[in-house]
């Protein structure tokens, strides 16, 4: 069910062209900063993949991927629901080293979104990748490139507050860390959404780790697709946005399967069956590099940083008759 709210009193900080250039700033700002932090090399991506690969993300495994026929290639193709597995694959083809990635603009189409203020049916993305040893898949290393992407998070929201001081704006430079099974423990009555709200408002920015295990009321806090990112050493970087009181999802990250948790992990979730798709099967025979990797929001970056209420406000995409009417009413232009 799609629902859109229209926060009382809401008026945009900026007009609709100083929006446009403001996005511009935040998006040229950023990735300038993530690419230095972290040692990424931008690259071109595609905007669909061959199935037959294994490459595109199935996300909860219950989403609809938007797919065409290809008469000139004799194939049928899908449009990326993110570029998770296809990042790895770039990496082993244009043979990165340790300690350097890359990172690129991702564009998909998911058309079993619900549609409010937070979510689209297109979703734009900075997804990133970098090449690691054994010895860095560990939580400590997992934390330290969380903490580096708040900074660079942090530094570009400085830089526009400056250029738009009113918009008073400015993103905190700290994070706090918390597993999903702490946090059940501490809401032990709350739903996972509830206790994202509830974490997120308190602490302002929380990354919360352990997404895909089965917590020990016998439910994962969300769903992980089995063969990307390990369980064990992924998360989600949550800020508060206080334009729309709730808890907003601006990064998926983690370090990714090795062979060992992949195989682990496809027994899990019950998907042997990907064992044969050329990713999957390079993957459980060591061929690819270790990494780790992500995926930013832009549209909701550009949210938090410009003080919108509405990601129709900062993206162009299609929206419901209802969402249309709320926004003219309250004066909120959609792109």
């Amino acid at each position: 069910m799609n629902h859109t709210v229209i926060p009382t009193g809401y008026e945009p900080k900026l007009s609709l062209y100083e929006t446009q250039a403001a996005i511009s700033l935040i998006k040229r700002t950023f990735q300038d900063h993530l690419s230095m932090a972290l040692n990424l090399k931008r690259v071109s991506a595609p905007l669909f993949v061959d199935p037959a690969t294994g490459l595109n993300d199935d996300l909860n495994g219950i989403e609809r991927p938007v797919s065409f026929d290809i008469p000139a290639a004799g194939m049928e193709a899908q449009v990326v629901h993110s570029l998770a597995k296809w990042k790895r694959m770039a990496l082993y083809r244009y043979d990165v080293h340790p300690g350097k990635g890359i990172y690129t603009d991702m564009n998909a189409i998911r058309r079993d979104e619900e549609l409010d203020n937070l979510h689209s049916i297109y979703v734009d993305q900075w997804d990133w990748e970098r090449v690691i040893t054994r010895d860095m898949r560990t939580e400590q290393f997992l934390k330290a490139t969380v903490r580096d992407i708040v900074q660079c998070i942090s530094d570009a929201s400085l830089i526009v507050n400056g250029r738009y001081p009113k918009l008073r704006t400015q993103l905190p430079a700290q994070v706090t860390f918390i597993t999903s099974e702490e946090l059940l423990k501490r809401y032990p009555d709350k739903t996972a959404k509830e206790r994202e709200y509830l974490i997120t408002k308190e602490c302002s920015v929380v990354f919360i780790q352990g997404i895909g295990h089965k917590l020990s009321n016998g439910k994962p806090h969300d769903g992980r697709a089995p063969d990307y990112d390990d369980w064990s050493l992924n998360g989600d970087l949550f800020y508060y946005c206080p334009t729309l009181d709730c808890a907003m999802e601006v990064s998926s990250m983690g370090i990714r399967v090795d062979s060992e948790t992949l195989d682990e992990q496809l027994k899990l979730a019950g998907c042997d069956h990907r064992r044969s798709l050329t990713y999957h099967r390079m993957l459980l025979d060591g061929e690819l590099p270790l990494t780790i990797g992500g995926g930013i929001g832009q549209s909701r970056l550009c949210m938090l940083m410009l003080g919108k209420a509405h990601i129709g406000e900062v993206q162009s995409s299609i929206w419901d008759a209802d969402t249309q009417r709320k926004c003219r009413e309250a004066g909120i232009t959609l792109l």
